[in-house]
């Protein structure tokens, strides 16, 4: 279970959020127009029987080009941070950090429609837009077959993202519900850096 929490964390690394109209024109004016977002998160995942196989809570913040970080506070820590050259997964019960190449970490991830510099038509195509549950929805397919992820979905509320719903390859449906949400708000650069602590071991690709 330990080992699969870390897989899903790694996976997700994030996602996108606000702008104006219908989820795909919300989609492409965050694009444009955030440049930075701060937000509580609610993340449920479930296994392809539909039996839940986590039920997490954080803050994710980001700025772009390329910097986030997620926090996990409950039922247990964890930390996700891009200083916009690395990536660093932090697991405090496992005292261990894993450190990747952020441009192995974005491509055609949820990370890269969240804080990538690349214009989105290149590494997602949007297949459909649709309105359910009092949402303005849009669908993408990441182009990267390799991504780990089959679809993510958005949807949007008075021209701010609510929920976040993505599809992985192992079947695995993650819902993420985003609560007190800050666009553009001043976020200290240091907020993206990261010290590995003393008696923490490192782990590069």
């Amino acid at each position: 279970m330990r080992k699969l929490k870390t897989v899903i964390l790694a996976g997700i690394l994030l996602m996108p959020l606000f702008a104006n109209a219908d989820g795909t024109t919300s989609l492409k004016n965050f694009y444009e127009k955030t440049l930075a977002v701060r937000a509580d998160f609610h993340q449920i995942v479930t296994d392809r029987k539909g039996q839940k196989v986590q039920d997490v809570y954080g803050q994710m913040q980001l700025k772009r080009p390329n910097k986030f970080r997620w926090d996990y506070s409950k039922p247990f820590e964890q930390q996700i941070i891009s200083d916009g050259k690395q990536v660093w997964l932090y697991d405090i019960e496992l005292a261990q950090v894993t450190v990747r190449e952020l441009s192995k970490a974005l491509g055609s991830s949820p990370a890269a429609l969240l804080a990538g510099e690349d214009s989105l038509d290149k590494n997602f195509k949007l297949v459909n837009a649709y309105r359910k549950d009092n949402l303005d929805w849009v669908s993408t397919n990441p182009k990267d077959k390799d991504s780990g992820f089959d679809k993510i979905s958005l949807g949007f509320k008075d021209d701010t993202l609510q929920e976040m719903n993505m599809l992985d390859s192992f079947g695995h449906q993650t819902r993420i519900i985003f609560t007190k949400i800050e666009v553009n708000p001043a976020i200290d650069a240091k907020t993206f850096l990261f010290k590995t602590p003393k008696g923490v071991d490192v782990v590069g690709e």
